[in-house]
């Protein structure tokens, strides 16, 4: 095997890339729908978002879709839906991005953090179950950069326990867990549906639900335009002003680009799946690499694979750390970047900060006196040394095993030359990095 780039050597990937990583991709039909809504001064209006929405939840075989102007309302939405308020605790992952759990703040509610799996990277059932208290209202799962949670252990708890569940599938659009879509499983799911998504419409998000009343609870808090659905009595109360006092409505530009983005994405997804796998197949014998996906033969899938991952395993390589494998790799042509999301429990916002002023941190601020969930240092083991044991790799929107195979080579090139950098590996641990995955 050839000298590595970052000593000297050859680059592995010598290929143009082209369109290969280009996304989302934008088609004439999404063009003129677009401005068939520009053109008619419509922006702002709801007839092409319900169409969007019927389409989205007879996608998932849902009975309502509510459309937001981003994920994180549509994750308010459904947390108001649920009933979150004063006092109330949900779980959520540490390893996340914030909009899985910051809303109940402003709901009066409160988070306490669960560990994830090493492997899925996904919560831990053992360990929400173990988080569980009386004032416990909802866990939020995270089907975290598409890989689904183990809805069967989830599902068993939270019926047990009679806890409700949001299933944020921000990263999951198109996900099967063991043959069904991720966010039917739950009392309400909430997808991103921003640009940067794999199933990307703009900055836009949806809310899916079974239940007729968090349905309705969902528009009162934050669509005062749509009050003349509402069949629950005592929700029509509200004399048509949002309970919120927010305006969540989706920007009917971004409805328009999914009602066509609906039609081409399963497509679009099975292509971005087969390059994801054959990566993944190519370095499967490599020392200190593991792919994250889920297992095969299950029936489960990683959708639109968005912000894929891969495993570290530096005591394969003679304890080379992951931020010197990512500089090598860096050099022979692939971007990669240690790190994920940074473990949310640990910030000061959860710790010490009061948002609004109510005399002591907001985590605290609705809880019985001298109750004081927050969590140290060391409470969560797995989410607090992720940072060492993940990193980025290529997201192949095309399956062109020429392209796919430079790169794959690139990984192995280098663990395969891992001896030659340690000793110039002089990173200590903790020096890796977080790529902030939104939502």
């Amino acid at each position: 095997m050839s000298k590595l780039a970052l000593l000297g050597g050859p680059q592995v990937v010598k290929r143009k890339a082209g369109d290969i990583f280009k996304w989302p991709i934008i088609t004439p039909a999404m063009e003129r729908r677009v401005l068939d809504v520009l053109r008619r001064g419509a922006m702002s209006g709801n007839e092409v978002t319900r169409e969007f929405e019927k389409l989205f939840s007879r996608w998932h075989k849902v009975k309502y879709a509510l459309g937001h102007n981003n994920g994180t309302a549509a994750l308010h939405s459904a947390m108001f839906g649920i009933g979150i308020g004063h006092g109330d605790e949900i779980i959520c992952p540490s390893i996340t991005y914030w909009a899985s759990c910051l809303p109940a703040l402003s709901l009066g509610g409160t988070i306490v953090f669960a560990d994830i799996d090493p492997d899925t990277l996904c919560i831990d059932p053992v360990d929400f179950e173990r988080r569980i208290t009386r004032r416990t209202k909802a866990v939020v799962v995270v089907h975290y950069c598409g890989m689904p949670c183990d809805m069967d252990a989830i599902m068993k708890i939270a019926r047990r326990r009679k806890i409700a569940v949001i299933e944020d599938v921000s990263h999951a659009h198109g996900s099967l867990y063991k043959g069904r879509l991720t966010g039917t499983f739950g009392d309400v799911a909430a997808f991103s549906l921003m640009s940067g998504k794999s199933f990307a419409i703009g900055e836009a998000g949806i809310m899916l639900t079974d239940n007729r009343e968090i349905y309705e609870r969902a528009i009162v808090f934050g669509h005062h335009k749509r009050h003349n659905d509402l069949t629950i009595e005592y929700l029509k109360a509200g004399g048509g002003l949002p309970w919120g006092g927010y305006k969540y409505r989706m920007h009917q530009l971004s409805s328009a680009v999914g009602i066509e983005q609906i039609k081409n994405y399963p497509k679009q997804m099975a292509e971005i799946d087969k390059a994801m796998n054959y990566f993944w197949d190519l370095l499967a014998d490599v020392p200190g690499i593991r792919a994250h996906r889920p297992q095969k033969g299950l029936g489960s899938t990683k959708g639109g694979w968005y912000a894929a991952l891969g495993l570290y395993r530096k005591d394969e390589l003679g304890g080379l750390s992951i931020g010197r494998f990512c500089e090598a790799v860096r050099a022979e042509g692939v971007r990669t970047s240690p790190g994920c999301n940074r473990a949310l429990h640990l910030l000061p916002l959860l710790n010490t900060i009061d948002v609004y002023a109510e005399g002591r941190p907001t985590r605290l601020a609705h809880l019985p006196p001298g109750v004081d969930i927050r969590q140290k240092p060391g409470s969560l083991p797995v989410a607090e040394g992720i940072q060492e044991r993940v990193f980025s790799i290529p997201w192949f929107k095309h399956f062109r095993p020429k392209i796919i195979r430079e790169y794959a080579e690139a990984f192995q090139k280098v663990a395969g030359n891992y001896k030659s950098l340690l000793p110039g590996d002089k990173q200590s641990k903790g020096a890796a990095g977080s790529i902030g995955l939104t939502a």
